[in-house]
C-alpha cells in the first residue's frame, strides 16, 4: 500500500458510511452514490461492480439493501485493498477481486449476477494528458473502450439481469452503440445540474434478454437555483434524501 499511504476517511450518506480513500489519488464523489441509489436490487440478489475502486458504490448499495451478495473487480491492487478495508470497516460483506475486466478472472467468469454496475472512466487515455497521480489517471481515463466494459458486464448477467452505468452525457452515443441485441429495455436518465443548463451526467440501464423499447426520460435536476449560494445545501428534497440518507433514486417517467 506504499503508493496510497496518505489516506483520508470520508463520510458518505450523511455519515452512515465512512470510506478510506487516497488524499491525492482518485477520490469518490457524488457519482458512485448516484449509481448505487439507481440500482433496484433486492435482498438475496447478487451484484458485481466492474472497476469498483475503493468500493464506494457497492458499499452505498450494500448499506441501503441488506442481504446482497456483493462482488467487485478492480484493476489497481492498491485500490482493491482499500475496497476490502472499507468493506470490513463498515461491516458490509464484499468480495473484491483484483484483475482486468478485459481478461476476466476465473473466479468471476464462473459466476453470474442479478445486477452489474459500473462507473467507467469518463475519458479515453488518448483524449487526456497524463496526470501526476497514476491511480487517479487510470480511474478517470482508462484504455479499455466501453464496448469491452459492456460486453464483460452482459456476459456476467443472469437472464433478465440488469446493467446500470453512470457516465458523462457526451459519451451517450458511444454507450448506446456499445450495446447489442443481448439486452433491451434500455433506459436513459439524464442528470441535470442547475435549471437552464444541459445535463452533464447520464444514468443508463439495460436488461439482458429483454425486447422492451428504448426510453429517454426527463432529466432529474440535481440542484435548485441558477447558482450556488454560499455553503448551504441546495439539493432538492429527493436528491438530498439520496445523498444524505441513502434513499433510492427514483427515475422520472
Amino acid at each position: 500500500m506504499s503508493a496510497l499511504c496518505d489516506l483520508t476517511c470520508d463520510d458518505f450518506l450523511g455519515g452512515r458510511l465512512s470510506i478510506w480513500q487516497p488524499r491525492d489519488g482518485y477520490r469518490a464523489g457524488v457519482d458512485p452514490v448516484l449509481l448505487a441509489a439507481s440500482v433496484p436490487a433486492r435482498a438475496g440478489q447478487s451484484v458485481l461492480e466492474l472497476g469498483c475502486g475503493v468500493g464506494t458504490a457497492s458499499l452505498c448499495l450494500g448499506w441501503r439493501v441488506a442481504g446482497l451478495r456483493l462482488s467487485g473487480l478492480e484493476l489497481q491492487a492498491d485500490y482493491a485493498d482499500l475496497a476490502r478495508k472499507n468493506a470490513d470497516h463498515n461491516g458490509i460483506k464484499m468480495d473484491v477481486v483484483t484483475g482486468d475486466l478485459a481478461q476476466m478472472p476465473d473466479v468471476l467468469r464462473q459466476q453470474s449476477f442479478d445486477h452489474v454496475i459500473a462507473n467507467p472512466p469518463y475519458f479515453l487515455q488518448s483524449a487526456r494528458s497524463a496526470a501526476q497521480d497514476e491511480g487517479r489517471e487510470i480511474a478517470l481515463a482508462g484504455e479499455t473502450p466501453l464496448t469491452l466494459w459492456f460486453d464483460a458486464a452482459i456476459r456476467r448477467l443472469n437472464s433478465k439481469g440488469q446493467l446500470t452505468v453512470i457516465q458523462r452525457m457526451e459519451r451517450l452515443p458511444e454507450m448506446l452503440s456499445s450495446l447489442d441485441s443481448r439486452v433491451g429495455s434500455i433506459t436513459v436518465q439524464p442528470l441535470g445540474g442547475r435549471p437552464g443548463r444541459p445535463a452533464k451526467l447520464v444514468l443508463m440501464s439495460a436488461i439482458k434478454g429483454s425486447r422492451a423499447a428504448f426510453r429517454l426520460l426527463e432529466p432529474i435536476q440535481m440542484h435548485t437555483g441558477v447558482r450556488h449560494e454560499g455553503d448551504s445545501n441546495d439539493y432538492p428534497p429527493a436528491i438530498d434524501a439520496v445523498m444524505r440518507h441513502g434513499s433510492p433514486l427514483v427515475w422520472t417517467k
